[in-house]
């Protein structure tokens, strides 16, 4: 395995679905069912600092040669699931992404117009031999989008304080039918009674998403490096999921006031992590 950094690499959220091993054709089970009995994988934290490390060549090199060959691994029930990097095309993915985020001379700055040029073309030439790809990945920065949290219950949320050299988690993890019971739900009670927007948008993608995978699949909805940036008060008593659910559940009610309690407390909440990264 290539050697990586041990500095902590923050502020990326993750949204990931993890397959039963059934779920993949051969002789790709095989190699994720040999991966899985292996010792020592690499964490979500080797995946971003290789990447970053890629920036540092002159020229750069944005989006991987090759595909990673590593995944997220869980047994549940004794049932094998496996979540692949599949890295390549994610940084593809984000590479297309970052003309909306960034300025363009920043861009220009950090990734010439000829890198990110031969990158597309790349990309192109890929898709035509893999028309039906799709990430088993999402990720954000400095935020967690309130459609992920559509997908989770409060109960099934995760958070441990973390000690010593441990950071904190928090995460939650759900069965691909609740998942997508959930989304189906909360789109029928938004587009009642809200006007279009970015969330119900946002909830048709993921929802379309979620649907490419197997029905027995996990979704896990990971704060990441993000746990980092934040004090540990905050986390424990970040309850985001639930105030989602709150503000649908009021909306189906027709409770316009509990609606908008709720959102408040998501806005004065993720205010903060917003305040944070523009002091950055």
């Amino acid at each position: 395995m290539p050697k990586v950094s041990s500095v902590v690499v923050p502020y990326a959220t993750y949204l990931r679905v993890y397959e039963p091993l059934a779920a993949f054709p051969e002789p790709e089970r095989d190699h994720w069912e040999r991966y899985a009995r292996r010792r020592g994988r690499p964490s979500y934290q080797d995946e971003l600092r290789r990447s970053l490390a890629d920036l540092l060549p002159t020229p750069p090199i944005p989006v991987p040669v090759q595909e990673s060959a590593d995944a997220f691994v869980l047994s549940v029930d004794g049932v094998v699931c496996v979540c692949p990097w599949r890295t390549r095309l994610r940084g593809w993915q984000a590479l297309q992404q970052l003309s909306d985020e960034l300025p363009k001379s920043v861009l220009d700055a950090m990734l010439p117009p000829v890198v990110r040029r031969q990158a597309a073309v790349d990309y192109e030439r890929w898709l035509v031999r893999n028309p039906d790809s799709r990430p088993w990945i999402r990720t954000a920065t400095w935020q967690v989008p309130l459609n992920w949290f559509v997908l989770v219950s409060d109960e099934e949320r995760r958070y441990e304080k973390g000690t010593g050299e441990i950071p904190p988690m928090l995460r939650y993890r759900t069965p691909m039918v609740q998942a997508r019971r959930r989304v189906a739900r909360a789109l029928r009670t938004l587009k009642d009674t809200v006007e279009e927007g970015p969330l119900i948008d946002g909830l048709v993608d993921v929802g379309r998403w979620l649907e490419e995978f197997h029905p027995r699949s996990l979704v896990e909805l990971d704060y990441g490096g993000l746990v980092h940036t934040l004090p540990a008060g905050d986390l424990e008593d970040d309850h985001s999921a639930a105030d989602v659910a709150a503000g649908i559940e009021a909306l189906r009610q027709g409770d316009g006031a509990a609606a908008g309690a709720a959102y408040g407390r998501l806005v004065e909440r993720w205010r903060a992590v917003r305040d944070r990264r523009s002091a950055n």
